[in-house]
């Protein structure tokens, strides 16, 4: 099996693009981590040999411009752990086509599309990425909460993802605004912007930047302080105390694909038992029977109900304003 994982257009998509689907070959486009998509995907062929599997990774905002770029023309045959925020876009929805895998009619409701266009496997959370040796070294008080980010005293020290890019950052955005309202929410974003030494482009990155010792504290998403953690990493993973908002990664089949039949083999593996315990050891939630978080996992800080965590988010309003938010935060707040 060849998997072919790339995060820039360049010739390697190119090579990726070039032809189409063949019996036996789809194309899918993520937003998946890439050890993530690495780990997935070597299972999967266990599971199915006769079927490679080629990928092209970008960051969630990145992967919707591409996905619309290409509309008329469209180069993948699935979409594949992409923030539902997004796949709602209609423009997006209509390129899709209805399926139902087994055993999706035991998931919630909520988690799939009335109409079986998408449906969810895995989701990430908002959390903050503190390094506990940066913290001491000057001095900082370790945050409890959004709120807690708005003390002075951590002025240049905190960096967050960028929503225009990241669906972390979205989604982050996206549920201060809808805790808040609008208008007390982006007088916070802008308080918050005080502290904010830089907006990174990807949702992980700022955790990294984190772990490296080069801020105190990176706004990510949880399971990437996880990945910190488990690494060796001097970091401790903080649940804001609002709530988190949260992302679900859901998947969907391209009407246009030219090999349907091995999507469909794919999005059903997604559903097995042997994915759902990847789930359990690679993601902070999963709606997949059967992904249980492993007790490295819960020791690194992820709780034994995410649901208790959870801020309850609105993804219809975060599609429908999408555009609008990104906007006015760029007017506001991008630099």
């Amino acid at each position: 099996m060849r998997n072919l994982l790339t995060c820039i257009a360049g010739a390697a998509v190119a090579v990726l693009l070039a032809g189409g689907a063949q019996a036996g070959e789809i194309t899918a486009y993520t937003s998946l981590e890439e050890d993530d998509v690495r780990i997935y995907l070597e299972a999967f062929n266990k599971a199915h040999p006769d079927i490679e599997v080629n990928v092209l990774r970008l960051s969630t905002g990145d992967l919707g411009a591409r996905i619309l770029a290409e509309k008329a023309n469209p180069q993948h045959d699935i979409i594949w752990g992409w923030a539902v925020t997004q796949m709602a876009d209609p423009r997006i929805l209509e390129m899709t086509e209805p399926y139902k895998p087994p055993g999706i009619d035991a998931m919630q409701t909520k988690f799939k599309d009335p109409e079986n266009r998408w449906f969810a496997t895995t989701g990430y959370f908002a959390a903050f990425c503190v390094n506990n040796v940066v913290l001491d070294q000057l001095g900082l008080p370790m945050p409890a909460s959004w709120q807690d980010l708005l003390n002075p005293v951590y002025q240049g020290h905190v960096v967050m993802p960028n929503p225009a890019s990241s669906g972390t950052g979205y989604l982050m955005i996206a549920s201060i605004l809808q805790m808040k309202g609008e208008e007390e929410g982006w007088k916070f974003l802008e308080e918050l912007d005080k502290n904010i030494a830089q907006y990174i482009k990807s949702g992980s990155k700022p955790c990294r930047a984190a772990a490296a010792g080069e801020f105190a504290i990176g706004a990510s998403f949880a399971f990437s302080a996880v990945k910190m953690i488990l690494d060796g990493n001097p970091i401790t993973l903080v649940i804001p105390s609002e709530g988190a908002g949260y992302e679900m990664e859901v998947s969907a089949l391209m009407k246009t694909s030219d090999n349907k039949e091995d999507v469909k083999k794919f999005m059903d593996w997604l559903l097995t038992p042997e994915a759902a315990v990847l789930y359990g050891q690679r993601s902070e939630m999963s709606v997949v029977p059967g992904a249980v978080p492993t007790p490295e996992v819960l020791a690194a800080g992820i709780p034994a109900d995410v649901a208790t965590v959870l801020y309850d988010m609105d993804f219809e309003w975060s599609a429908q304003n999408k555009d609008r938010i990104l906007a006015e935060w760029t007017a506001r707040l991008d630099r």
